[in-house]
């Protein structure tokens, strides 16, 4: 997954960034190729480290934030499953333990392209109404851009 279509590869696995991208209108314009690249390498990265032991279907995020800093995170599972944390969420637990707070844009890695689910999508709304996501899928090596207004268009807002 690259705006320059190279592949990454990691230590432990071999898994590679995603050959293919696709973005959608200019929102993604804003946010330079290369930051996505990074997201993605250490989504794939963290993902190495998840927890799912009863899906075996593991996640890694990364979200960047406007100080241009990376946090990353990883699902881990839990036998209630309601515990369960998803790797975003994870990630953006990390930026605010940093005390971060202004996400500009974030990558989710698993083997079949997957997006963030609803919780994690309002998570993702507390903090910033619309940053391209890249879905990276590993299994063919493809991914594409979407974004968090078009996954979440009338979020929940108190404020």
């Amino acid at each position: 997954m690259s705006a320059k279509k190279k592949k990454t590869t990691t230590k432990k696995t071999g898994a590679r960034a995603p050959k293919k991208t696709s973005a959608k209108g200019s929102k993604t314009d804003k946010v330079d190729a290369k930051l996505l690249d990074r997201l993605l390498e250490q989504a794939i990265t963290v993902r190495e480290n998840a927890y799912a032991p009863f899906s075996e279907y593991r996640v890694g995020a990364a979200i960047a934030t406007k100080s241009g800093k990376i946090y990353a995170g990883c699902n881990v599972e839990n036998s209630s499953y309601g515990a369960t944390i998803c790797a975003e969420r994870g990630a953006v637990m990390q930026m605010i333990a940093a005390g971060d707070r202004e996400p500009v844009a974030m990558s989710v890695v698993t083997s079949d392209g997957g997006s963030p689910c609803g919780i994690c999508r309002q998570v993702l709304a507390e903090f910033v109404e619309d940053m391209p996501i890249v879905l990276a899928n590993l299994e063919d090596e493809s991914g594409h851009v979407v974004h968090l207004a078009d996954l979440l268009p009338l979020a929940f807002r108190l404020r």
